[in-house]
């Protein structure tokens, strides 16, 4: 995936300490992180960053205390994020619309020592039960990077899908460099040479992972995104040429395209990397015709975010790709499994959830239903805690059924679920349509484009799978903090 003479240049470095030396000497006049006003190189962040663990070490801290980062997703977040780390401490960043009353239950939760805020949360982290500082404060004088295993913890990130209730996965260094590492390959010239518009939130292991450590791991200049749509009226002046998203932004920037034209992106965006839920083949087309690839993978949290990647995206535009390297995978009773440096630790004070998903032996049970086909590309056909169970005991994956709905390109978003009708229980789907498509239609002759479209499929499922009830709708669904459609 990455030219011979870039790959040789990337190796696996297995904590972030030494991770962030390497960067200041492999990459150290080129710029760094930006605020779209001022842009830093990598050696004058690294120097920051040693300024900030200087600080954290003053302020009494030891290896393996951990430290919460409230803020939006800004230059001065990600330098704590790297001093926290680099000085062996655990990293976790808190989701930037938590309630005061959150913000103090997860203090407490995990036991934070020192909580890091930015200048919007002033007023959220009063009456906190432990110190809190301001983000951008720095010592006058540096403290050199910890010496650590990377076995040892780095961050806690929340993670809950689209049924569960929110757990904190803790993440080795390993873990969160094997993921870094991954989120470089991609075809063509990578190295010193990419804008990264960082518009996920460091809370996520998408935007972390994925946005921000791959960025700079590749040498790259990573733009802060405190305000998500401010800074995507900013496109035409930051210009990124690689973006990682989710697909609900890629829809909006589809839009604005249709809108604007395609300069509204700046005229030098060449990659787009998307997940955690599915990517509709029709915008996967729509951006092939304006030149940008948009490619899409799989990942957990639980596994650092990276497990697969498809670049082949024109022929196989519904698998989640190829596996990455050193990882070993399998299917058990359908369900994927792996295991690699990529694995979490377990989540934090919970034995009995951690026992569920992590084998003594290291394999992470997904809880995905999942297929290879005969090249070796990874199909998820959903998700274990999802199965409808029909009348007859059988078994029946919600998403295999919405995975032909999806090829529609006047459908934006669609939920198979289980419903009841005239007393009975029948399977159900609600959709959601690309009204852009619908220009100047009358409801009733939307409502009955998806009725025909349902009664198409339908005409391709077993009797006992196919759906009874049909709901099309004006409002958008509900959504978790990935954008991906709810499931509860």
């Amino acid at each position: 995936m990455l030219p011979a003479e870039e790959l040789a240049q990337l190796k696996f470095i297995p904590t972030i300490p030494e991770f962030v030396t390497w960067i200041a000497q492999k990459w150290s006049a080129l710029p760094c992180l930006s605020d779209t006003v001022h842009s830093y190189n990598y050696t004058e962040v690294c120097e920051i960053v040693a300024r900030k663990r200087a600080l954290l070490l003053d302020k009494g801290l030891q290896k393996g205390d951990k430290v919460a980062i409230l803020d939006n997703t800004t230059v001065e977040a990600v330098e704590m994020f790297l001093a926290v780390t680099s000085a062996g401490m655990v990293a976790i960043n808190l989701p930037s619309q938590l309630p005061p009353q959150a913000i103090v239950g997860c203090c407490m939760k995990f036991g934070v020592k020192l909580l890091a805020f930015g200048k919007d949360f002033a007023e959220a982290v009063k009456g906190l039960p432990c110190p809190a500082i301001a983000i951008t404060e720095c010592a006058d004088h540096a403290a050199p990077v910890a010496v650590v295993d990377k076995d040892d913890p780095a961050a806690i990130f929340f993670t809950g899908g689209t049924t569960g209730t929110p757990k904190g996965a803790v993440l080795p260094h390993r873990a969160i460099m094997r993921g870094s590492l991954n989120g470089c390959y991609a075809p063509g010239k990578q190295l010193g040479c990419h804008r990264y518009a960082c518009v996920l939130p460091l809370s996520h292991v998408f935007g972390l992972i994925c946005s921000t450590m791959s960025a700079l791991y590749k040498g790259a200049e990573w733009v802060a995104a405190p305000n998500v749509k401010e800074t995507i009226s900013k496109f035409p002046a930051i210009k990124p040429s690689y973006l990682v998203a989710v697909p609900g932004i890629c829809e909006i920037l589809m839009g604005l395209i249709k809108m604007y034209g395609v300069g509204f992106l700046g005229g030098n965006l060449k990659y787009i990397i998307s997940g955690a839920s599915n990517v509709p083949p029709k915008l996967i087309a729509e951006f092939d015709k304006l030149g940008i690839q948009l490619f899409e993978g799989y990942g957990m949290t639980e596994g650092a975010n990276l497990t697969s990647g498809n670049i082949d995206v024109k022929e196989r535009p519904t698998s989640v790709g190829q596996i990455y390297p050193e990882q070993e995978v399998k299917i058990v009773d359908g369900e994927l499994w792996y295991r690699g440096d990529n694995v979490f630790l377990g989540y934090y004070g919970d034995p009995e959830k951690t026992a569920e998903t992590l084998t003594p032996d290291g394999w992470v049970k997904t809880g995905d239903l999942a297929r290879f086909d005969e090249d070796g590309y990874l199909y998820i056909v959903g998700r274990i805690k999802n199965l409808i169970i029909l009348s007859n005991g059988e078994n029946v994956s919600p998403e295999s059924i919405e995975e032909p709905f999806y090829k529609c390109p006047k459908l934006r978003d669609c939920l198979v679920k289980e419903d009841e009708l005239d007393g009975r229980n029948v399977i159900a789907i609600e959709i959601l349509p690309r009204m852009e498509e619908f220009a100047n239609t009358p409801w009733e002759e939307v409502e009955a484009y998806f009725r025909n479209l349902v009664g198409e499929i339908n005409a391709t499922l077993p009797t006992t799978h196919q759906i009874s009830k049909i709901t099309v709708r004006k409002e958008d669904f509900k959504r978790t903090g990935a954008m991906k459609v709810s499931r509860n």
